[in-house]
This record gives C-alpha cells, structure tokens and sequence, in this order.
C-alpha cells in the first residue's frame, strides 16, 4: 500500500469508531428519513461532500456500484431505491469499515421488508476495483476519488465496471487552481480532502479520457479556502455510450450560446442545421446536453437531477458599466467550449468575468453549466455551508 493511501486507512479506520472532525465533512442527508430503516451507528460515522446526486436516478433491479462505502449509508439508501431484486456493491478498503457496514447489512434488510441482504460489500482499492467487466448499471462516490493518488487509473476502473449504457454520479473536491508540492507532501490536509484535488479542468479531462460522455455538473458547492486556492464540491454525470450504428441525422442547436464545441470535437453554431453521424446524435440527446438540440436521438438512460432546461433565449449583457468584482467562471461541460457575448469558455478553466458577463450567466438558461467563484473572498466557503445548507 502507498504511504498516502495506509495514512488515509488508518485516518478513516479511527473515524469507524467515533465521528472525528475535518475528515472532509459530515453528510448532511435527510436524517428522518432514513431513521426509519438506519441504524444508528451507520448515521454516525458517514463522511463525504453530500448524497450522491445519482440516487435520485436508481431504477428497481439496477446494480450499484458505491466506490469508497465507508459504512455503507449510500449503499443502505441505494438498497432501498434498487428493491429487493437489485444488488448493491460497496468497495472500500478500510477493515474496520467493511466490518460496521457487513454487520448493520443483515439489519436494514429487514427494517426494509427484504427475505435477502441486497448489498454486497468487497474490500478493495478505487484503482482495482473487486468488480467484473460490466457488472454495474451506476457507480456513485462520495468525496472518495479526491483521496486516491492516482485518479487517472480509478477513472479507467469505473468504465470498465460499468455496462455500456451505464452511467456514473459522483461527489468530490476539487480545486480552481493548482495544488502546489508543499500541500500535496501534507499528509493531514489528504484526509481533508485538499492535498489530493484535482483541477476542475484536469477532473473531467480524466473522465472523458476514460471514455465517458455527457460529463457534466450537476451541483457545485464552495468548501474551503486555503493559500489562494478555492476548494469546492462538485457532483458530475457521465456515460459509457454504447457504440451506435444509427444513421446519419440532422440536428439544430437551439442556443442559448451563441458556438459550442461537443465532446467529439463537433462545432455547433446557435440556430444552424447541420448533418452528424449516430454517435453524435446520440450523444446529443444524453441529460447532460439539457435537450438542447434539436433532431438529437432520444436517449434512454436515465435522467439526473438538473438535468432538464426549457428556455434557450440567447441572453445580451446590460447597458451597464463593466465592473471587476473578482468572479471567475468555470465551465461545468458538458461542451469542451463555448463562445457567448465575445467571451470564450474552457471546460473547467477558470476565466475572470465582469458583473455584465456574470449577470448573464446568473441566467436560468446559463447557470447549469458553470460554477462560479470569487477570489476575493476567502470566507466563502464557511458563508456556502450555512447558505445552502450542506458541509461542503
């Protein structure tokens, strides 16, 4: 085991027998809830950046894949969503952690009305995940990849997992701007989830690396601010489309921006037809594109929170004086670029706006796909929390 990785298993394996705090954050879910089918010792050793967007799309009968289940309160509400005839699977390699989650399983089962326990949970690591080729419908995380040191191989290991046609959620960390040596060799601040994040930009390049598309923002969150570097939460979607032998379509892209570059390299421009081949049009058609072109072949996987948008009116900037407030505005995807209002945008990388440019992309048909930070306020993070509710 690498020293990173054995200084996270024996942070979390004390953390499975006393809540501790700064390991990344407490979850803030619907504690009544799952009150009614959770056992109280799972309630109080849960960590992570918020549920897993990705529950809200389960099917009955899917498998679910929960990368880094801890005690296993994803897995428990997974269980609940997939019914008595899904499966679900926790990986984690923390003993002390596998060992609370086995023990509650055969409980929540019952609490459920289920004759079978119908999670699965497998010691093991996120970069060799204890699964079969295409054995899971959805993997989900919680503020789990941050804490892996190599990220680009744990991508890999979800798109093999996944069936094609299958999907991933995931919640975690990740930064705005690098994270410089002296941070990542601070052993504590791994298990704060801030030594091993990722730029946004370099998080979803990895994803897409791997093979996935559609990847896109569902949610941001600020969580901290340290040495001049935002850390927030971020929930992405993402797909193993399979490969598609549909035939060429025409397809218009409604807008609102004004030029998009898709995954595939593709140039769209707002209101022109132009002919793509299957793939492409069903690529178009996945939630993350929030439908918004026209002749893109109806998708059939499931649809994520966030992911429906019915106004694509182009937005212009007020008749206003320019102000610089310090707002940065990073691209969420799923587009690698788009162009709106002169100004260029980049998957991921941060670009100083004005409060013109901000106020448009304030807009309801704008503000999915970005997150946006201000750099001169190193206290937002802590003004997030209360805001919206959740730790990170």
């Amino acid at each position: 085991m690498r020293p990173t990785e054995e200084m996270v298993k024996e942070r979390y394996s004390a953390a499975a027998q006393k809540v501790e705090e700064g390991l990344c954050c407490l979850s803030e879910d619907d504690r009544a809830g799952l009150e009614s089918f959770m056992p109280e010792e799972i309630l109080g050793i849960s960590y992570g950046c918020g549920t897993p967007a990705g529950l809200a799309g389960i099917r009955g009968g899917e498998t679910v894949l929960d990368i880094g289940s801890g005690g296993g309160i994803d897995c428990f509400q997974a269980s609940r969503l997939v019914g008595e005839k899904g499966q679900v699977i926790g990986v984690d390699m923390t003993d002390e952690m596998l060992e609370v989650a086995r023990r509650n399983a055969p409980q929540v089962a019952r609490n459920l009305g289920y004759n079978r326990v119908n999670t699965d949970f497998r010691k093991g690591f996120a970069d060799s995940l204890p699964l079969d080729d295409g054995e899971a419908d959805l993997t989900i995380s919680n503020c789990v990849i941050n804490l892996t040191p190599d990220k680009e191989t744990v991508f890999g290991e979800i798109f093999r997992v996944l069936r094609p046609g299958g999907r991933f959620c995931i919640s975690d960390i990740v930064s705005d701007r690098p994270v410089p040596n002296y941070l990542r060799m601070d052993a504590d601040k791994w298990g704060s989830c801030l030594s091993g994040a990722l730029e946004m930009r370099d998080y979803m390049m990895g994803l897409t690396k791997a093979g996935f598309l559609g990847v896109g923002q569902l949610k941001f969150s600020p969580w901290k601010y340290l040495d001049g570097i935002h850390f927030f939460s971020v929930t992405l979607m993402g797909y193993r489309v399979p490969e598609e032998t549909a035939k060429t379509q025409s397809v218009t892209f409604k807008g609102p921006f004004k030029l998009v570059v898709d995954e595939l390299g593709n140039t769209f421009s707002r209101g022109q037809k132009r002919e793509v081949d299957g793939r492409t049009a069903r690529v178009l058609g996945l939630p993350a594109y929030r439908g918004l072109f026209e002749g893109a072949l109806k998708s059939n996987t499931v649809p994520l929170e966030g992911a429906g948008q019915k106004s694509f009116k182009p937005i212009l900037p007020e008749d206003s004086p320019r102000l610089w407030e310090g707002h940065f505005a990073l691209l969420g995807g799923p587009f690698l670029q788009v162009e709106d209002d002169d100004r260029t945008f980049l998957r991921g990388e941060p670009l100083e706006i004005s409060s013109k440019t901000l106020r448009v992309l304030e807009h309801p048909s704008y503000q999915p796909f970005f997150t946006i930070l201000n750099r001169t306020q190193e206290g937002m993070g802590e003004t997030a929390r209360e805001t919206e509710g959740t730790c990170c």
